[in-house]
């Protein structure tokens, strides 16, 4: 095996190492909710949507299977850290420790909630690469604004159909769940918009530095 072409660049590690830190974030700040005018929304808002640009840059710039190998590391990582989260919220704190209540809030996750949270990533950021990549052949490399919105609208959208339903079904009233859902992928579409500039700015720098601009042309696009 060719071990050039297995290699990463420091760029490329950066930018796996920035789209962890956001899932892990995100799940942290999912604990707190807020109003924003009639929107419901968390505040895993402020963070999320950077993962779905991250995704947009190395899909652009490396291709969907160098995306692949940064999501199911976000996965793995995610996983690790929901795991031994929930395993020290389950060891008894000292006696003199009285910040059981607030621990057990932010990192006392649900099975049913974890559960929901993986599938949703999984197949949102999976379908956002795939997208990106599709997109991107068809078009012969232009439109990359195009792109990256669609490909955050549906990775967003399926994100919201998966996670809403499996984490609050039968526990928020069917109109509160659809106006959370529909407020997640507004607001995180509008996101994606506002730091359009940014995201193109950053792919132009990447493509220059690193000298690559990847057209997955023949490609399986496998889920592993």
């Amino acid at each position: 095996m060719n071990r050039q072409k297995e290699s990463v660049s420091v760029t490329f590690m950066l930018l796996g190492v920035t789209f962890c830190v956001c899932l892990i974030l995100a799940n942290l700040l999912a604990t707190k909710q807020f109003l924003l005018g009639p929107l419901n929304l968390t505040t895993g808002v402020l963070v999320f949507p950077i993962s779905y640009v991250v995704n947009d840059c190395i899909t652009e710039v490396w291709g969907y299977h160098r995306a692949k190998l940064v999501i199911w590391t976000g996965f793995a990582m995610n996983f690790a850290f929901v795991t031994l989260a929930y395993l020290a919220d389950l060891i008894p704190g000292a006696p003199y420790w009285d910040n059981e209540a607030g621990f057990h809030a932010l990192f006392g996750l649900a099975p049913r909630v974890a559960l929901a949270s993986f599938a949703a990533f999984l197949v949102g950021s999976l379908l956002n690469a795939y997208v990106m990549s599709r997109m991107k052949l068809c078009h012969k490399g232009e439109h990359f604004s195009l792109r990256a919105i669609a490909s955050t609208v549906a990775g967003e959208v399926a994100d919201s159909l998966i996670f809403f339903p499996i984490a609050l079904g039968g526990i928020v009233p069917t109109d509160n769940l659809l106006l959370m859902m529909a407020s997640q992928v507004v607001v995180k579409t509008l996101y994606e918009i506002m730091v359009l500039p940014v995201t193109i700015g950053a792919v132009r720098w990447l493509k220059r530095t690193e000298g690559l601009d990847v057209y997955d042309e023949g490609i399986t696009y496998s889920l592993l």
